[in-house]
């Protein structure tokens, strides 16, 4: 299917860049643009003049559909129809982002929140349905929908029951990743916005242990996570084991996208929860865009973290094999305020991961020290085992009694002592 693009802005050179990328992840040939600069016009958007140009253009390039990178009012989405050529679809920016949403929902989680965000896009817009029935026009003409005075109590019931759902699938997760704590995981996280490389970057963490969602740990997974030029690749999260000396789970979730209304950004928020949830945060970037555009994108990433997110927060400069030494140079010291000591890498060529692992292990929670003596007995056998698992033992000596010498996370030291507490007598030290 072919569209034509089309951008309003209040101010400044209309940058189309990110609303192309968009359009061509939805699976569309971008055959035509249209720009303008100018306040907003409230019956069309773009001015009236610039409205006749957009439908030449569309029936210059036999266009399908429009596709708006701002927000459209549904009057203004009416309007339109109105004055385009017949059978041609508009849609603006969100629409279609709910659109690649749908295409790459392969849970039923994915897919739930899908469902939740179009319903939240869907809701403002009866009134215009109500309002146009009234009036006897068309309400289901280019994509408004059908006038049902039953649909607004429809879709919040939808809303709560699709809330009730989610939460029921936020609260096994909860519990997911209390047990991998347990077992002593660190959890980390990466975020970013779209297109950044979290998802090279997750293989190149990745040791050939992967986490399957449902499951647990399975060795015999496919390790690599989907990787490719394109936004959205990652709609749901990913969780890999990574080849540390430590026991670290690496998740990747969805990228962050700019000018993300809260409707769009609330009906995600339970996968944003595996990146509130983390021991550590690994905030990618892609440092060869300009340096004005990795500011803003940090500043929204920061927003949207820190609002709920305690864990520390270490910025990756990933994809420094498409800028020189110099360039490098000039960015980390611009950004050295809402980036201090970050870490360089090419994640597509393997550079800079080593000293990324070492990083993420000074980050990550300080193991503890901890020295058991045990009774000789098969409990304690099983015991040993548990805790050769679970934490890094340095020593065992078995003599009249069983003494390990080993350091975990604070979490699995309190579990191998309330363990230990169970075998009968038993010392510490």
């Amino acid at each position: 299917m072919s569209g034509v693009v089309a951008k309003r802005v209040d101010a400044g050179t209309p940058d189309t860049e990110e609303i192309r990328d968009l359009v061509r992840a939805a699976g569309y040939e971008v055959v035509g643009e249209i720009t303008q600069i100018r306040t907003e016009d409230a019956a069309l958007c773009l001015g009236e003049g610039k409205v006749r140009t957009l439908a030449a253009t569309v029936r210059e390039t036999d266009a399908e559909r429009v596709v708006f990178d701002n927000e459209l009012g549904p009057y203004q989405t009416y309007n339109l129809g109105s004055e385009l050529p017949d059978g041609i679809e508009v849609l603006d920016r969100f629409r279609l982002i709910l659109e690649i949403f749908g295409q790459r929902a392969n849970t039923r989680k994915a897919q739930l929140q899908v469902e939740l965000a179009e319903l939240r896009y869907e809701l403002p817009r009866v009134e215009a349905k109500v309002s146009l029935a009234r009036r006897d026009e068309r309400p289901g003409f280019m994509g408004l929908g059908e006038y049902d005075e039953s649909r607004e109590q429809d879709i919040k019931a939808q809303i709560s029951n699709i809330r009730e759902e989610l939460d029921r699938i936020e609260g096994t997760e909860a519990k997911r990743r209390k047990q991998r704590r347990e077992s002593g995981f660190d959890l980390v996280a990466l975020a970013g916005y779209t297109n950044a490389g979290k998802s090279t970057l997750l293989r190149r963490l990745a040791s050939d242990v992967a986490v399957d969602e449902n499951e647990g740990l399975h060795p015999d997974l496919d390790a690599t996570a989907e990787s490719e030029d394109c936004l959205f690749t990652t709609l749901g999260t990913t969780t890999r084991r990574a080849a540390m000396d430590r026991d670290v789970l690496v998740t990747d979730t969805v990228g962050f996208i700019s000018d993300l209304p809260h409707w769009l950004i609330e009906s995600f928020k339970s996968t944003l929860d595996s990146v509130y949830r983390a021991d550590l945060v690994l905030l990618v970037v892609d440092v060869s865009e300009p340096v004005e555009e990795i500011r803003e994108k940090l500043v929204t990433c920061h927003d949207t973290l820190y609002e709920r997110n305690e864990a520390p927060i270490v910025t990756i400069l990933n994809k420094t094999d498409r800028v020189t030494d110099e360039q490098l140079r000039d960015t980390e010291a611009t950004l050295s305020a809402l980036a201090p000591n970050p870490v360089s890498i090419s994640a597509l060529e393997n550079k800079g991961i080593a000293a990324l692992r070492e990083r993420i292990e000074r980050e990550l929670p300080a193991y503890e020290r901890e020295r058991l003596v045990l009774p000789m007995a098969d409990e304690t056998m099983s015991l040993v085992s548990w805790i050769h698992d679970n934490a890094r033992v340095e020593e065992v000596d078995y003599g009249e009694q069983v003494v390990v010498d080993f350091e975990a996370r604070p979490a699995i030291v309190e579990r191998s002592r309330a363990k230990a507490g169970d075998l009968v007598p038993v010392e510490s030290a």
